[in-house]
């Protein structure tokens, strides 16, 4: 054998020896967020709530088109270049829209015109992408919910809900008038009002059948609709062709286990709910045979799940609290609506390349869940972060892209805006969740959120801990995490208790190692709901072991806004405490806040004054602190979220360089550096930029963590970020 011949032997031989990398699965990401209060002209009041609420997308697939229905407007949203969605303007309606789908060179928009609840009217508008005019308008003769288009664009359906008013007889049905459906022929993408075909729907239903309230509509391939009934828990599917009703049955009901029933500030997944009804709300044809409906419940059910139906009743796949038990990991259970845990509302389907996929959107918990549509068990891919409250989910799968329209704008509160978010499908690793929990031995749900505090263990490297705030107000928690994994797992949960049982009164926002396999807690006091500012020191069991309350002098000139972080220097005997105030206490000067310290053998209370950066918008407090490498490192942030972020930063000072005076005495004013500006850091997952960011901590091989705090999913999107900086150094 020649030389040649055997060095290519060789190296065959090599290259088969060697494993060849896998290629990445292809899962959605985030890659851009676009507020739209963006899209509202320049003389607009941008303090007022505007919303996207249903979406769709222009045949081209670059322009998405959505409901407004607070502003009384369609919004239209530029994505040309999908990362970098532009605003496209809006067009005023008279009335409220309810609901968009786009179909030739227009958009079929139905508009709710009801003088009031129990006079319903509404209309169907054809607009005209390209010149925001209207093509033409349909009367509804009741109030529109939903409209769809069908897949070859001759038929357009309308559900015609003229829904209850919930404050009549405490919403009980039937409040009449009964609601129906109307199919009408399209003519270049423009209804033909002449050929309205109206379909009752009253008297199918076991419930309220004299009241019939249509929610959602689909049209699959064979022009057949799909109409949920929502209230009456029922569906059924008319062919669009001749106006007649071909089946409908009962959505049914189902048995749940292992859920958390009561709004007690607590996590306890070890309920059960029989008979739940499903009440769906959103409807989607997988197939020509199958539809998905999402079980929202909205009168008296809500099942917490999404259930596969195939078009003659039977159920092909029924979801149960599964995709509720992987929002609990994410930390994203809304705990103050036990009634109806997540609230499963929106759905979609579509076919990505050879994958078909549908995707199950849950308003109260603010994700959505993306499954494989296998025929038969749909097969979990990922869940999604969004917006706060997801109405509307959309694929456009001729451009990898999915989308979601998150209708609740918290202006009013001084909360996040309503956004249209965008993911995209490629091969890549999903970078959502950023840290999930693990079940308990027994298979307990390990329920977490609202961290507020972290510390690093003193051997582990990546073994952190947090606390939980006052959300949780009946179990207050610390957990333990590993950072290690990704996402990084919180992997037990210690309960925080007083004479053995769940201390109350509690609201932890620091947390910090004793040396002695215990912590020190901060606790933020509250005067006005008899919460104290006070320190705690915890054993390895959870138990308080002392309680020490700030002295008097100090408590003198308190505000709600008090400790919100703890740090321990030096070890055994010699060891003193350091905490910040968040904001300006009575006898601070504005701009200035404490920095506390506390002697625990002499049992001595010191403090320097920190001075805060300034702010056009809104407040500057503290949020943290970490003593590391002769450094003290403070969390300073503003309250302001989104666009108005400013200030979520790490500052350091050096311990030498402190000199306590007593609190009540003239307190001396720190120097501090700026050590990471975190904004890029939470614009890192393309979402908005979040306001609390409270936890920060180094491990024991001096690579630091942050975290932010996700309020319980309480008027939050309930998306926490967790991340790592890398080595912390005096000089980085």
């Amino acid at each position: 054998m020649s030389c040649k011949l055997l060095y290519l032997g060789l190296l065959t031989a090599l290259a088969a020896s060697v494993a060849v990398p896998a290629a990445a699965e292809p899962v959605f990401n985030r890659i851009a967020s676009f507020p739209v209060a963006s899209n509202l002209p320049n003389d607009a009041d941008k303090s007022k709530p505007t919303s996207s609420e249903i979406i769709t997308v222009s045949e081209d697939g670059k322009t998405l088109i959505y409901s407004d229905s607070p502003y009384g407007a369609i919004g239209f949203i530029d994505i040309a270049d999908p990362s970098k969605p532009q605003p496209g303007g809006i067009i005023s309606i008279e009335g409220e829209p309810t609901s968009v789908a786009a179909v030739g060179a227009n958009v079929l928009a139905a508009i709710n015109t009801s003088g009031s609840k129990s006079n319903p009217s509404g209309r169907l508008d054809a607009i005209n992408i390209a010149t925001r005019k209207i093509e033409a308008s349909c009367d509804l003769g009741g109030q529109p919910d939903s409209v769809a288009v069908s897949p070859d664009r001759t038929f357009a359906a309308v559900a015609i809900e003229n829904e209850r008013d919930e404050d009549l007889n405490d919403g009980e049905l039937p409040q009449m008038p009964s609601g129906n459906l109307k199919i009408f022929s399209l003519k270049n993408g423009a209804p033909d009002c002449a050929t309205v075909k109206t379909v009752g729907l009253a008297g199918l239903s076991e419930i309220a059948p004299e009241d019939a309230e249509p929610e959602f509509v689909s049209i699959n391939n064979e022009n057949q609709i799909a109409v949920t009934l929502q209230e009456n828990n029922h569906i059924a599917v008319i062919d669009a062709a001749t106006g007649k009703i071909t089946n409908h049955f009962s959505a049914g009901k189902i048995d749940l286990d292992k859920v958390d029933v009561k709004n007690d500030g607590a996590f306890k997944f070890d309920g059960s709910i029989k008979g739940a009804l499903r009440e769906p709300d959103t409807i989607k044809w997988l197939d020509n045979d199958r539809f998905v409906v999402a079980n929202e419940g909205d009168y008296k059910g809500g099942s917490r799940s999404f259930t596969i139906f195939s078009k003659d009743g039977r159920v092909a796949y029924e979801s149960g609290a599964s995709l509720e038990y992987k929002i609990v990991e994410a930390g994203h259970y809304p705990d103050k609506r036990n009634k109806k845990g997540v609230e499963l509302e929106g759905a979609e389907a579509a076919r990505f390349g050879d994958t078909p996929y549908l995707f199950v959107a849950s308003e109260r918990a603010s994700m959505v869940g993306v499954y494989k549509d296998t025929g038969k068990d749909p097969e979990f891919v990922q869940l999604l972060p969004s917006g706060i409250g997801p109405e509307g989910v959309l694929a456009i799968p001729s451009r990898n892209l999915l989308i979601t329209a998150n209708e609740s704008d918290l202006v009013e509160d001084g909360g996040a805006r309503s956004h249209v978010m965008i993911y995209e499908l490629k091969e890549q690793k999903p970078n959502y969740p950023q840290i999930v929990s693990t079940s308990k031995e027994d298979g307990t749900l390990l329920g977490w959120g609202a961290l507020s505090g972290l510390a690093g263990d003193l051997k582990e490297a990546g073994k952190l801990y947090a606390v939980s705030d006052s959300v949780y107000y009946s179990a207050p928690a610390i957990y333990t995490i590993d950072a290690k994994q990704t996402p990084a797992k919180i992997t037990a949960a210690l309960t925080v208790r007083r004479g053995g049982q769940p201390a109350q009164k509690l609201d932890l926002e620091g947390i910090t190692t004793d040396g002695d396999g215990g912590f020190w807690l901060a606790n933020e006091g509250d005067q006005a709901k008899l919460v104290p500012h006070a320190i705690l020191n915890v054993n390895d069991k959870g138990e308080i072991k002392k309680e020490i309350a700030l002295p008097e002098e100090l408590l003198s000139n308190q505000s709600r806004y008090g400790l919100e972080g703890i740090t321990r220097v030096g070890e055994g005997d010699d060891a003193v405490l350091w905490m910040p105030i968040q904001r300006e206490w009575k006898d601070d000067e504005k701009g200035f806040v404490k920095l506390l310290r506390y002697d625990i053998k002499k049992k001595e209370w010191s403090a320097v004054s920190y001075p805060l950066d300034k702010t056009e918008k809104g407040w500057v407090g503290l949020s943290e602190i970490t003593a590391h490498d002769g450094q003290l490192y403070i969390i300073e942030r503003d309250n302001q979220v989104g666009e108005n972020a400013v200030n979520k930063r790490l500052y350091r000072v050096a311990l030498d360089s402190l000199k306590p005076a007593k609190t009540g005495e003239k307190l001396p004013v720190v120097e501090k550096t700026l050590a990471r500006d975190f904004v890029s850091d939470l614009k890192a997952s393309n979402g908005y930029v979040a306001e609390k960011l409270e936890g920060f901590t180094v491990d024991s091989e001096g690579n630091g963590y942050a975290v932010t705090d996700n309020d319980g999913v309480d008027d939050s999107s309930g998306e926490t970020m967790f991340f790592g900086i890398g080595k912390v150094h005096p000089t980085n």
